[in-house]
């Protein structure tokens, strides 16, 4: 069957799993011959707008990561998380490492379309990188109900166990109000286990003042043939819009405040991104 244009990998995904390659971060058996070939396409590009502009997308996206990596890392240490959902989880090593540093401890699922399932599945595979308890399913993020959806995949994870949901560079791609509604159905589902911890990546549009960023945004527009959304303005419409999407809680963390992230809070890049965590209340 041909796939959708909706359900093709993005050349996005295979130029994201070979950076965190670059950079150390990832295993080789997940460093694809595309995204090593993107890669070599799009650096010049990007050392340009560093040079120019002074914008550096490498300290923004290691910036993100290991954020996202060191809270929810802190979560699983304390015994507070056991069960991790990554949506649209693309070629990103997180689960393999996570998986690794914490074993039998944590339940990994790593989520995303059926095409980049597929690939990952296999190059899991045959890296043998594969554990008891990491497994990566199809999730459609935008389904209500359905197989697919993610209440129907929070059903197969234990309700006694704390739970946390990533989605590590998806939500920009989405529209306000899609975005909304799959903020609400990772509240709405969160809420069914004792804690509840959401992780993304989060950028505020006052922070957006940079020519080069915006010549960035511009071209990332362009590659990936749709806009990107920058949902907020300042910490508090955060906060609102978290909190009415069900969420009991919200916290923003600087680059700064984290050590994995301090040393790229002082590039124009890295201190564009704050990391979000936001809490759902849990059942009793």
């Amino acid at each position: 069957m041909t796939p959708t244009a909706s359900e093709r990998i993005s050349p996005t995904a295979y130029a994201t799993g070979y950076f965190w390659y670059r950079h150390g971060l990832s295993h080789p058996a997940l460093a694809t011959e595309e995204g090593r070939r993107i890669d070599r396409i799009v650096r010049p590009l990007l050392l340009g707008t560093r040079l120019l502009g002074g914008f550096s997308l490498d300290a923004l996206m290691l910036a993100r990561h290991r954020g996202i990596d060191r809270v929810l890392g802190d979560a699983i240490e304390q015994g507070r998380i056991g069960q991790v959902i990554e949506i649209a989880a693309g070629l990103s090593p997180r689960g393999w490492d996570l998986k690794q540093r914490f074993g039998e401890r944590l339940t990994y699922i790593e989520t995303d379309l059926p095409q980049m399932v597929a690939l990952k599945q296999r190059l899991l595979a045959d890296g043998g990188l594969l554990t008891p308890g990491h497994s990566v399913v199809a999730l459609d993020a935008l389904a209500d109900s359905g197989p697919q959806s993610l209440a129907a995949l929070a059903k197969t994870l234990d309700p006694k166990v704390g739970t946390a949901i990533v989605t590590e560079g998806l939500m920009n791609y989405l529209d306000p109000a899609t975005a909304q509604g799959v903020w609400r159905r990772i509240a709405a589902t969160l809420a069914q286990f004792p804690q509840g911890f959401y992780l993304n990546d989060l950028y505020l549009k006052q922070r957006r003042n940079n020519p080069a960023a915006a010549a960035f945004g511009a071209l990332l527009s362009a590659f990936v043939r749709g806009r990107m959304h920058v949902h907020f303005s300042n910490a508090e419409e955060v906060a609102a819009v978290m909190k009415s999407c069900g969420f009991a809680d919200v916290m923003l963390h600087q680059p700064s405040t984290l050590e994995e992230t301090r040393r790229y809070a002082g590039i124009r890049g890295g201190d564009s991104v704050l990391i979000l965590e936001a809490r759902a209340a849990g059942k009793a």
